[in-house]
């Protein structure tokens, strides 16, 4: 959710927009918007001169699938951790490229060493891309990034480039983008950031940037990257000038205090559940993400999860993420500030017997 300061801080640049578009567009837009990219840039430990505002991770991914040049042959590694959005972009590209996408089998509950193996065993002297999740979406896992870069790097040099996908980091780790050595990272400010949705950052290497084009070509375009990206007319871009303003409130409540309150909640409610539903969890990861394995026949496949994802907010009002994953159903449960324990407790609650129904 958006907290309401900062919906009323988007409330007013609309106002302001509204009041008179052709002076709201045309003076000083470019100045402000790159002011905001400068401070998220800053806040994740990315480099503000090589990076671009987005509207989301997905985006980030379609944008540098555009700039590779795949060919028939050509390899793209993934996990199978990963985003499905990300995977239909994947396959997408490989339709219409010939490219061909080799998937990393990741353990639920890896450690770092293994996490490593298993995606340097995907890598061939095939690849060209690697994108790995900083943090899975399905499954809640925290992979070491740092340490993949590190390794694929060792093995083929620059041959490979590495997409970090970090939708869920900015807010939830202290500058996730610093020192991760990656071609491309990409994350969402409005999941654990506090900003208006619709808000991401791109951060793109050097070697790179001139080669990023994107999706759609405006009046921008000559000035290159990181203005061909974010400039593309008489759009919305109050989510993004209202951006700071939500890393103000998580800066004033305590990031750290934070993300200690949600990871020790979210582990809470993981305990609660796993011990109505009688099932062993994965090792916590610190995380305000956690994720219960459901029993059999539950949710084993996307349709099925989809629809008890509808029965869980329809018949207990709770919002749960719920992913089949291997063939089988895992539900995510996440904290933030606004949750108490009550709200796991209703899940708990209602879960065992909405599924003996």
């Amino acid at each position: 959710m958006v907290p309401i300061s900062v919906q009323r801080t988007q409330q007013r640049l609309r106002d302001e927009m509204e009041a008179n578009p052709p002076r709201f567009f045309s003076v000083g837009l470019e100045e402000r918007i790159a002011h905001v990219r400068r401070h998220l840039a800053t806040f994740v430990g990315a480099d503000p001169d090589g990076s671009a505002l987005i509207e989301n991770a997905t985006t980030g991914t379609a944008t540098v699938l555009a700039g590779l040049d795949l060919s028939a042959g050509d390899e793209i590694v993934t996990t199978d951790h990963g985003y499905g959005a990300v995977d239909l972009a994947v396959d997408e590209c490989c339709r219409r490229t010939g490219a061909r996408r080799r998937v990393a089998q990741v353990p639920l509950a890896p450690d770092d060493d293994t996490a490593v193996a298993a995606v340097l065993d995907a890598v061939t002297g095939r690849t060209r891309l690697l994108i790995v999740d900083h943090i899975t979406s399905p499954t809640a896992r925290l992979l070491p990034v740092r340490r993949i870069v590190e390794a694929v790097r060792a093995r083929a040099g620059e041959r490979v480039a590495i997409l970090v996908d970090a939708a869920h980091a900015p807010g939830l780790l202290h500058e996730p983008a610093a020192g991760v050595g990656a071609d491309f990272w990409v994350g969402n400010f409005h999941k654990w950031a506090y900003t208006p949705r619709g808000t991401a950052l791109l951060s793109v290497a050097p070697r790179w940037r001139s080669r990023i084009r994107p999706l759609v070509v405006s009046w921008s375009q000559p000035a290159g990257f990181p203005g061909n990206l974010e400039w593309v007319g008489a759009r919305d871009y109050t989510p993004w000038l209202a951006a700071p303003a939500g890393l103000f409130v998580l800066r004033s409540l305590g990031a750290d205090a934070v993300r200690r309150h949600n990871a020790a909640l979210a582990a809470h409610g993981q305990a609660l559940l796993a011990a109505a539903l009688g099932v062993t969890v994965p090792a916590h990861t610190g995380l305000p993400m956690t994720v219960v394995p459901l029993p059999p026949g539950a949710a084993d496949d996307p349709s099925a999860a989809a629809a008890l994802r509808r029965r869980i907010s329809d018949e207990l009002t709770t919002e749960v993420g719920l992913n089949a994953w291997r063939g089988k159903g895992y539900l995510r449960l996440s904290a933030q500030v606004y949750n108490r324990a009550e709200d796991f407790q209703r899940l708990v609650d209602g879960l065992p017997k909405l599924l003996r129904r």
